[in-house]
């Protein structure tokens, strides 16, 4: 089954025929097709060392090579001023061989991401986890501030997009008690500057090796942000313990505690019942925040 009904097929034989036409210094590569719980991209591993990634959501070709472009420019950024390895930029290929947008090829990292590796008890994982984000946080906006996509701005402006995932989780889901704790954290203040923020700190993001932190994936959305946002990690990927280390560790105030709550509800809330049948992980990996932030409440 599909996750999408725009969705399109990539195959290692597709993958092939654009290196041999587009970068034949690859050609002799093995190409494999990187089994992942992602959403929005097929990835593919090129050799040893190098990844392709190639949109699932057919989109005019144009725009996407818009989007991989600003993608390179800030996971290249995050490269930089990140503590933990972080994918960086190679190259752009072309539409082709059946293939109707462009793709991008990055370098590829080792270890085991975090949704087969639980680092959920590691107390030492949540001190990294930390640490990264705070790596993060002092980089140099340069200036800039959200730029008013998806998640990172203001709480209340999901309002729309909340009352279909309500809607929607009805029978999988206690709606009424949610909608009341959504009800609450729509109103939480904003009072911090934005900040630098990954944008997506979820286990499939992130690389574990034994119970540290050893790089992370998915950066091409690094910029400016709610310094909550990425706060999201804390409910995605540990459990009690850790996650008050982590907490500690940033020194992080009730309100933006709260804050980086809401945002990991107004995630979780999505996932749930749109890949309830097509990407069972992600359906329940938003099943289990939801319930970390339910019992943090109780």
């Amino acid at each position: 089954m599909t996750m999408h009904d725009d969705q399109v097929d990539v195959t290692t034989e597709i993958v092939a025929a654009l290196i041999r036409e587009q970068f034949p210094q690859w050609s002799g590569k093995a190409i494999r097709l990187v089994s992942s719980t992602g959403t929005v991209h097929a990835i593919f591993r090129i050799g040893n060392g190098l990844s392709a990634r190639f949109p699932l959501r057919l989109a005019d070709a144009s725009e996407v090579l818009t989007v991989l472009e600003r993608e390179a420019q800030a996971s290249a950024e995050l490269a930089r001023v990140s503590r933990f390895p972080a994918p960086e930029p190679v190259a752009l290929g072309k539409p082709g061989a059946g293939y109707p947008m462009p793709w991008s090829v990055q370098t590829w990292l080792p270890g085991t991401i975090a949704s087969d590796a639980d680092p959920s008890g590691s107390d030492a994982f949540a001190e990294d986890l930390a640490a990264f984000i705070a790596s993060l946080r002092v980089a140099d906006t340069r200036g800039r501030r959200f730029s008013g996509e998806s998640r990172g701005g203001v709480l209340a402006d999901h309002d729309a997009w909340m009352a279909q995932c309500f809607e929607e989780s009805e029978g999988l889901l206690d709606v009424p008690r949610l909608r009341r704790m959504w009800s609450r954290f729509r109103e939480l203040p904003r009072t911090g500057a934005d900040v630098m923020s990954h944008g997506d700190v979820i286990p499939g993001n992130v690389l574990v090796t034994g119970d540290r932190l050893s790089g992370v994936l998915d950066t091409g959305g690094f910029g400016p942000a709610d310094p909550s946002l990425d706060l999201v990690g804390a409910w995605h990927l540990l459990r009690s313990g850790p996650r008050d280390v982590f907490r500690r560790t940033l020194a992080c105030d009730d309100l933006e505690w709260e804050r980086g709550k809401a945002w990991a509800f107004e995630q979780a809330m999505g996932l749930v019942w749109y890949y309830i049948e097509s990407n069972p992980t992600m359906s329940s990996m938003g099943r289990r925040t939801l319930n970390r932030i339910l019992e943090s409440t109780e």
